[in-house]
């Protein structure tokens, strides 16, 4: 689904451990690390494109993640204008995704990238919090910054309690 501006609907993966590192992977044959994502088709909902992204890309069912929490509004970047397809129609200028924060319940075992015939991942590995921001590749840095932000308070415990 692109829009009227040219940005392809999408969902961001945010796969948190217990010890609230996140999962890191890497494109297959290349030395480019990100998160998962993936589009969100017609008649889908974020939702529903974010289980169905989980289980092509990683491997992993509903029942191994829980949701935190996501983005309320679409984050957007830009594709760089050496990557657009200008032969495609409509063309796709870049991303708007909502993203989502999960925290793993079961082994990181179940990780797996053979779920298709061409799987988008080939390692992974598990990070401290803001090392996404740094290490992506530079045209979506901001966005990770911003989704990471914004997602960030939803693993902090709370802080206080009202004992009155």
């Amino acid at each position: 689904m692109i829009d009227s501006e040219g940005y392809r609907a999408n969902v961001g993966i945010i796969l948190t451990n217990e010890a609230g590192q996140l999962f890191w992977a890497r494109r297959i044959g290349e030395n480019a690390w990100q998160f998962p994502q993936g589009g969100i088709r017609d008649n889908e909902s974020p939702e529903q494109a974010l289980y169905r992204e989980l289980h092509e890309e990683v491997g992993l069912q509903p029942g191994d993640v829980q949701i935190i929490g996501s983005t309320k509004d679409w984050l957007r970047y830009q594709i760089p204008k050496r990557y657009v397809r200008r032969h495609s129609k409509p063309v796709c200028i870049g991303q708007k995704q909502v993203w989502f924060l999960l925290r793993l319940l079961t082994s990181d075992q179940q990780v797996h990238f053979n779920n298709t015939e061409r799987p988008e991942f080939d390692e992974w590995r598990w990070v401290e919090y803001w090392l996404p921001a740094d290490e992506v590749i530079p045209f979506k840095r901001r966005v990770y910054r911003q989704a990471l932000e914004e997602l960030e308070p939803l693993l902090q415990p709370a802080l206080s309690c009202d004992y009155a």
